[in-house]
């Protein structure tokens, strides 16, 4: 019998046993008791915090694509504008979303899975990322190198904008014509965030 952890990274232990399966076999494949069984906890243990796979995948989702968009923030540097630092880190973003292998999974296997987040609600992961959005549009603003419009109105129209990217490039790619990989879309991008920025 696999012997029962107890300790402060149960939880990271639990999403990333979650992750693993996910990447293996899909969502719909993937049964709390498979990941119970990798995580080497009891069935009970997870029951009591996630009541099916999909909340657990959910709290995954989360705390891979915060720490994805937080390590494609570049290090604050006093000599650079903040417009520049914030629309570095949402072009990296994108291109670290769609290379990260769960992302890829999910969409390939289980974009059904994104759909509520897409049409009918924010889910905890866009509310950081939106959280992230402000806080460089707000340092923009002190800065001068941001144009000063409504904060949050800004932050969620950036949002839909580089999700509409993330979730959709693949659609408009074709890697056969230069001007139209996802590198050349990647640049259009950056030029559009900078114009919309600009004071």
């Amino acid at each position: 019998m696999t012997p029962i952890r107890h300790n402060h990274s149960d939880g990271d232990t639990v999403l990333d046993a979650a992750r693993d399966c996910v990447l293996a076999v899909g969502v719909r494949r993937t049964t709390l008791t498979d990941i119970a069984r990798r995580a080497g906890v009891s069935r009970m243990t997870l029951y009591r915090r996630w009541p099916d796979v999909r909340t657990l995948v959910g709290d995954l989702m989360t705390r891979e694509w915060i720490a994805l968009a937080v390590g494609a923030m570049p290090e604050h540097d006093p000599g650079t504008p903040a417009r520049t630092r914030l629309v570095d880190g949402l072009v990296a973003g994108v291109a670290a979303f769609r290379a990260h292998p769960l992302f890829h999974k999910i969409i390939d296997v289980d974009p059904e899975l994104l759909l509520p987040y897409v049409l009918d609600r924010r889910g905890a992961s866009q509310d950081a990322l939106l959280g992230l959005i402000t806080g460089g549009l707000e340092e923009g603003h002190d800065d001068g190198s941001v144009r000063r419009i409504h904060t949050d109105r800004q932050a969620r129209s950036l949002l839909l904008v580089v999700q509409s990217c993330t979730l959709s490039l693949r659609t408009m790619t074709d890697e056969a014509d230069p001007e139209l990989t996802e590198a050349a879309f990647l640049d259009e991008l950056r030029i559009i965030l900078e114009r919309t920025l600009a004071p």
